[in-house]
Parts: structure tokens; C-alpha cells; sequence
């Protein structure tokens, strides 16, 4: 009887310690798995901020839209690899598209996503300010031809001066590889630097 009372009290407290490890566990888990998140959006805040950074000392040096236009295309196409950059830009009721220089136009403007954007929907992507995917763009009156669709990723990113939209960079990808949500992030970050760029040098050409 004593040696019975004895061994329950050994297995009650076996279980008791087998019991604190597994919360112990559970907890260090829980605090390693806190850690690596944080690593983790530490490491892209970081490289968000070189990119920004590098972004911003590159088209400082420009010396009119052009040059700011065709350096930021360069920027974020070496960014988000293979990927078109077109630039909408508000011009009185209308748009003026403008393609970086290291887009070939000639042989893209029959099937290029840009020519399906009417100013109808140049103006509702506008009104949203906010980074629209290619869904979205369609449910403001985006019609594309079908042979387009497949295999297509496609974002439209606000710029924004002063509160106001002066247009959106459209950026877009036919691959399997789709545009991601944090690459896309990173575009919306240097955004509103860009924006007032863009705004300063088209200011300075009405004033010319």
C-alpha cells in the first residue's frame, strides 16, 4: 500500500513536469516564431529604405519629366525584373502615357496592356488612390482582350502630389512568376516622392 501511494505520487509528478515542459515548449515556440517575424520585416523595412534611398538620389538628378520618367522606369523595372512600367499622367481631361526608353513601344503597342486603358478608366483608377490589381482595374471598366489574360499580373499605383492624383504607374507581367504584394509595396512607398517630382518639373515646363 505504501509503495503504491508512493509510485501514484511519482507519476503525478512526473506528469506535472512533463506538463510544464510541453508549455514551456509551446511558449519558446511561440517566442522564436515572434523573433524570425521580426527579423524578417526588419530585413524588408531595411531593403525598402536602400531602395527608396537609392531611388530618390537617382532621379534627384534629373533635369526635366523626361529624364525623371525614364530614370524611375529604369529604377523599377531593374526592381520588379521583366516587368512593363507606363506612367499616366493627368494632362487637362486626358492622359498622356509615357513609357520608359527601355521599352520597345513599336512592337508592343497593338497588344500591350496600356492600349486597353481608356480615359474613362485612367480617371476611376484615379479616383481610387489607392494600388489597384488587375481584378479591380476590370471592375472599372477595364476590357482586355482574352489572349492577354493568361498568365497576366497587373497593378496600377497611385501618384499622388499635395493630396491630389496627377496619375498612376502601371506596372505588369505576362509569366508565371506573378508581381508580388511586396514588391508592389515598395513601388507605393517611392510613390509620393515620384509624384512630387513629376509635379515640380511639370510646373517648372508651364512656367517655361
Amino acid at each position: 500500500m505504501y509503495n503504491q501511494s508512493r509510485y501514484d505520487r511519482v507519476r503525478k509528478l512526473i506528469r506535472l513536469v512533463n506538463q510544464r515542459r510541453k508549455r514551456q515548449a509551446k511558449q519558446i515556440d511561440i517566442l522564436c516564431n515572434d523573433f524570425i517575424i521580426a527579423h524578417r520585416n526588419l530585413i524588408k523595412k531595411a531593403e525598402t529604405l536602400c531602395f527608396a534611398a537609392n531611388f530618390y538620389q537617382s532621379i534627384i538628378a534629373a533635369k526635366n519629366l523626361e529624364d525623371v520618367l525614364d530614370t524611375a522606369g529604369a529604377l523599377l523595372k531593374n526592381e520588379i525584373k521583366d516587368a512593363a512600367v507606363v506612367f499616366f499622367l493627368k494632362q487637362g481631361g486626358s492622359f498622356n502615357k509615357y513609357c520608359s526608353a527601355n521599352i520597345d513601344n513599336d512592337s508592343r503597342d497593338e497588344q500591350s496592356l496600356e492600349s486597353f486603358i481608356t480615359t474613362e478608366t485612367a480617371s476611376s483608377i484615379c479616383r481610387e488612390n489607392y494600388p489597384c490589381n488587375l481584378d479591380e482595374m476590370m471592375n472599372m471598366g477595364l476590357q482586355i482582350a482574352p489572349v492577354l489574360l493568361g498568365k497576366l499580373t497587373a497593378f496600377a499605383v497611385p501618384l499622388l502630389s499635395s493630396g491630389s492624383s496627377i496619375g498612376f504607374i502601371l506596372i505588369y507581367r505576362k509569366s508565371d512568376k506573378q508581381i508580388s504584394l511586396e514588391q508592389i509595396d515598395m513601388v507605393n512607398c517611392i510613390s509620393f516622392g515620384l509624384a512630387r517630382a513629376i509635379a515640380s518639373c511639370q510646373t517648372a515646363y508651364s512656367k517655361n
